[in-house]
């Protein structure tokens, strides 16, 4: 260790010694670690364990910027906890389907009790102590019950909190924010505006409506108990996209990513001009690595996915002030509260009940197809010069479904790739675990489609009681087909030879309204 390093160490730990828990740091050092490495892991972790500071530092050996004194930002919040923070969820997945993402999807409900400021990472656990001080300090006038007034304009929509209450939880940010200035030496400041639950901004001023009467539903006046919780995040990609992977991926190049499903990564859209399409340049979260990735590999995640949670303070008045220990009036590490059982059953069935009411047409795009991947030249890849099918590329399917025509007619109508197929289940599960019930199933007559449509239907374990009704109507004959012949789609006969649960007494919409216009035509006599 340098001599440096070796100071800097003495010093924090003489501060620390007395007030703190055995250090973190102390095992860290063991293994070898430099001192300013182990206290950036343990800040960029919440301090929670050297385990979870150990694999960190593990996963970032080969990042650039790991010796660098960029410090994390941090901010404290307020949120809500127990049923009320059932029904802003609600709300929040709500909006977002019948509206569209906004701003406010990007963060979880909260108060903001301050604005991001930063802080060394040596004197993060300062910060810890500067949240209970300043929480035992409002504890005994923080309000049983903080009422919420809505208010909406053209482009917000949130719950105002009325003037009494206020002043004690600005109190609240005023007390931390000197504390920590005192403490760990940190420039903060605390929210002195009036203080807001934002539940929709920055959105289109057509949604208003809808998002009212969304919002008239919460009912703010649900049991709550009410967090002081600390949050930090890396403040060099503030206003970068946050995307989620999905699928595993193996760099082919030196200059691209590992990725493994569930990492996240940063993503600057004004620095994307060296990609090609489907690639995008991206930060790995997870390991700090910089390069290219396919873009299809991931979806649109929050920002606040990245964000650490490092201490809470719960205001829990139900609770016998003198029986409560300082643990758990100051919050567990990274403790999240848990409504009561009975409360989250309640809340589940009457978010089925209004599931039951509401009838709703959900829209699904089909899976990657293979010609979106191994480009228009796809079927000369995978077929033999006796007409055969064979699997040059593991995402190229198993097999193609049996057609009395050609094989090349697969060439206007292609099929999933597996991870398109991939894509499919995973849709079906998430509205298997959303709760909602599925009447009907419509696919277009394209095989990617229907395909989509009975892997939905397999991960809803609805695949042999609910038949999927081909609708060419609903095929779209745009992009890729533009100026093309029309597709030769697989008939019905051949849907179900190649196990496709197909309606055959469902008749088409779309044949109806010709069948009527040359009933109408026939009868003016101009057919």
């Amino acid at each position: 260790m340098a001599a440096g390093e070796t100071q800097l160490y003495a010093k924090v730990s003489n501060k620390l010694k007395g007030r703190s828990p055995p250090s973190l740091l102390d095992p860290l050092l063991a293994m070898g670690f430099p001192a300013h490495t182990a206290l950036k892991a343990l800040a960029a972790t919440g301090r929670k364990t050297v385990d979870e500071a150990s694999a960190w530092l593990h996963a970032h050996r080969h990042d650039p910027s790991l010796d660098d004194p960029i410090p994390q930002e941090y901010t404290l919040f307020l949120c809500p906890t127990g049923p009320l923070l059932e029904r802003l969820e609600e709300f929040w997945r709500d909006s977002r389907r019948q509206c569209a993402r906004n701003r406010a999807h990007e963060v979880f409900p909260h108060v903001t009790l301050c604005d991001f400021f930063t802080c060394e990472d040596q004197k993060v656990e300062f910060l810890y102590e500067a949240l209970k001080k300043a929480g035992d300090r409002v504890l005994g006038s923080f309000p049983a019950v903080i009422p919420l007034a809505l208010h909406s304009s053209v482009s917000y929509l949130g719950f105002f909190i009325d003037n009494g209450p206020a002043e004690v939880i600005q109190k609240l940010a005023v007390e931390f924010a000197t504390e920590a200035s005192a403490l760990a030496d940190c420039t903060v400041k605390p929210c002195t505006k009036q203080l807001h639950l934002t539940l929709a901004h920055r959105f289109y001023p057509h949604h208003q409506r809808t998002l009212e009467q969304l919002a008239r539903a919460i009912q703010p006046g649900h049991d709550c108990q009410w967090t002081a919780a600390l949050y930090s995040r890396d403040m060099r990609f503030v206003h970068y996209q946050t995307l989620r992977t999905l699928f595993q991926y193996q760099p082919q190049n030196e200059d691209e990513l590992a990725l493994s499903p569930g990492d996240h990564v940063f993503v600057d859209p004004t620095q994307q001009a060296g990609a090609s399409e489907g690639w995008v340049i991206g930060t790995s979260a997870r390991t700090g690595c910089r390069g290219f990735l396919p873009e299809n590999y991931t979806e649109r995640a929050r920002e606040a996915d990245t964000w650490v949670k490092h201490r809470t303070y719960t205001f829990n008045l139900a609770i016998d002030l003198n029986s409560r220990k300082d643990g758990e009036a100051s919050g567990s590490r990274n403790r999240d509260c848990q409504p009561p059982s009975v409360s989250r059953s309640l809340s589940s069935v009457q978010a089925l009940q209004a599931a039951i009411l509401r009838r709703s047409v959900l829209v699904v795009r089909h899976g990657e197809r293979v010609d979106q991947i191994f480009g228009k030249s796809w079927l000369q890849q995978c077929c033999t010069p006796d007409g055969r099918y064979h699997r040059p590329d593991l995402n190229f399917p198993q097999s193609l479904p049996q057609r009395s025509s050609s094989i090349k007619d697969f060439e206007n109508d292609p099929p999933l790739s597996s991870c398109g197929i991939f894509q499919a289940r995973l849709a079906g599960d998430a509205l298997r675990d959303s709760g909602l019930r599925v009447a009907a199933a419509f696919a277009s007559p394209a095989l990617r489609c229907v395909q989509t449509a009975r892997h939905i239907l397999e991960a809803l374990k609805l695949e042999m009681t609910l038949k999927i009704r081909v609708e060419p109507g609903i095929f779209e004959w745009t992009k890729w087909e533009a100026s093309k012949t029309t597709p030769a789609f697989m008939t019905l006969e051949e849907l179900r030879d190649a196990n496709f649960n197909v309606d055959a007494d469902y008749r088409s919409l779309l044949w109806e309204c010709a069948s009527a216009k040359k009933t109408r035509s026939r009868a003016d006599g101009s057919w």
